[in-house]
């Protein structure tokens, strides 16, 4: 917006509360470098320009605002004189970004004393030079202090992901090794046998039919059905009399082997026409022996699968072969970061998974998203403990869906819900529910600036006891960030 510019009286801006301490000798100096202008209702600046100046109101109404998601939120409404805005941190250079860290606008005529940034900054350092040391101090402190708690946060969250990674990976690779035991044993046995088989009296054709015989039962195990409990259990009664009536021992003991891989009596029956009854005994032995080296294979390809499995999710939640800021599926990050946390969630918190597939892929930075849905799912899974003292039941509904040109995630917990004197707290630095020992009170105060200050996007929360709600809005677009602009969190 263009400003007219209008005299700068020493005596006018002397009677601000920010200059009433200056000197005659000051108050001119002022006057010398800065100006006073004359602004229509609209706007004064823009959030995120560059800062240039320094700003005093002298008459008028001023409105300073943030963008927060797609909306313009409105901060402060004042018509005081005095009150400032615009390049207050010129003093500090360019050891941080001279940026405007809000919009103004005004909404009648309305006079500002202004001054250049770096003319402002001058000033400071030479009339106040121990308030400039007090002042970076303070700022560099506060910032070092929020980046130190806040890797302090990271870390907690980190140990107790690769306490909960290290549990899930100790589960397959402990069925692969009793596995792996297990099959050198039966591949002993299975050597043994055909050692017995090979001393009786089969001729060529019927060890010829026997190991075809073999190669089915092989394919048979690979493609066996899933059984309901009472249709395993019959089909076990049914192999397990067959096998007692052909006179071969411990048939109640193979029998469940043989109806996990999928076999029934048409199978033995088959097995039994092979061979001469008084080597069936022997045969079916052997058979049993490949049926078991293929279900303990199965069962180390499926621990192999599940250990990957985890590895790809681990990767996929630290994004550590990614590019910081990308385009991203929100899906891939949730089930990553549902992954990483199984562990807490326990056997007692039912997970649904409400997702809507046709979704577009969102601008992000992924690693810091999971570092939300893992607060999120983490302080829901709490509420639900703890409600339920020792073991936590409940259900944690993690949903997707589209509002307007946003992308919401919710996450929905059935706990007691946050009681109405703490709810405008909730997002406060350093302020928690938890015990003490178990939360440091900034998780929601960070996922708070990396979904506002990094994504341009909003979060919000609905709650009342057994339906607490905390809702993410992402834009569906974004461009591509100025690194050197990024605003820390």
């Amino acid at each position: 917006m263009t400003a007219q510019s209008m005299p700068c009286l020493p005596d006018e801006i002397g009677s601000l509360f920010l200059f009433e301490k200056l000197t005659p000798e000051q108050l001119g100096r002022l006057c010398d470098a800065g100006q006073v202008e004359r602004y229509e209702p609209g706007a004064v600046y823009t959030e995120g320009d560059p800062a240039t100046c320094f700003y005093v109101l002298v008459e008028g109404t001023v409105v300073l605002s943030r963008r927060v998601g797609g909306d313009e939120v409105e901060v402060t409404r004042t018509s005081q004189r005095g009150v400032y805005a615009g390049a207050m941190q010129a003093y500090l250079g360019d050891r941080v970004p001279q940026v405007y860290n809000n919009s103004l606008r005004v909404t009648e005529p309305t006079r500002f004393f202004v001054l250049p940034a770096d003319t402002f900054a001058e000033i400071m350092q030479e009339w106040f030079p121990m308030a400039v040391h007090l002042l970076e101090g303070l700022f560099f402190g506060v910032k070092s202090t929020q980046q130190a708690v806040g890797q302090r946060e990271r870390l907690l969250a980190l140990g107790s992901l690769s306490a909960g990674l290290t549990h899930e990976l100790n589960n397959p690779a402990a069925a692969a090794v009793r596995a792996t035991a297990s099959l050198r044993e039966r591949v002993a046995k299975m050597r043994r046998k055909l050692r017995i088989i090979s001393e009786g009296t089969f001729d060529r054709q019927t060890l010829a039919g026997l190991i075809e015989i073999q190669e089915r039962t092989a394919e048979r195990v690979a493609k066996a059905p899933v059984l309901s409990p009472l249709e395993a259990a019959d089909r076990e009664d049914t192999l397990s009399d067959w096998l007692d009536d052909h006179g071969i021992a411990d048939g109640w003991r193979i029998a469940p082997t043989f109806v996990q891989a999928g076999l029934d009596v048409d199978w033995l029956e088959q097995v039994a026409a092979a061979v001469d009854e008084a080597l069936l005994p022997s045969a079916v032995g052997w058979l049993s022996y490949t049926v078991e080296t293929e279900l303990l294979m199965d069962e180390i390809q499926d621990s192999a699968g599940r250990i990957s499995h985890l590895v790809d999710a681990a990767k996929q939640y630290s994004q550590l072969d990614r590019a910081p800021f990308q385009v991203a599926d929100v899906h891939e990050l949730l089930d990553s970061t549902l992954l990483m946390l199984s562990g807490k969630t326990g056997k007692g918190i039912r997970v649904v998974k409400d997702y809507d597939r046709t979704l577009p892929r969102v601008p992000a930075y992924p690693a810091e998203l999971n570092q939300v849905w893992t607060n999120l799912i983490d302080n829901a899974v709490a509420a639900m403990n703890h409600a339920d003292g020792d073991g936590g039941t409940g259900t944690l509904t993690v949903r997707t869906a589209r509002e307007n040109d946003r992308l919401l995630v919710e996450f929905g917990d059935t706990g007691p819900g946050i009681p109405p004197e703490i709810r405008d707290r909730v997002f406060d630095p350093f302020f928690t529910t938890k015990p003490v020992g178990e939360g440091t009170g900034l998780g929601l105060d960070i996922s708070w600036r990396i979904v506002v200050n990094k994504h341009h996007g909003s979060i919000r929360f609905e709650s009342e006891p057994g339906d607490t709600r905390f809702q993410v809005l992402l834009p569906l677009t974004a461009p591509a960030p100025d690194e050197t602009q990024e605003e820390s969190v």
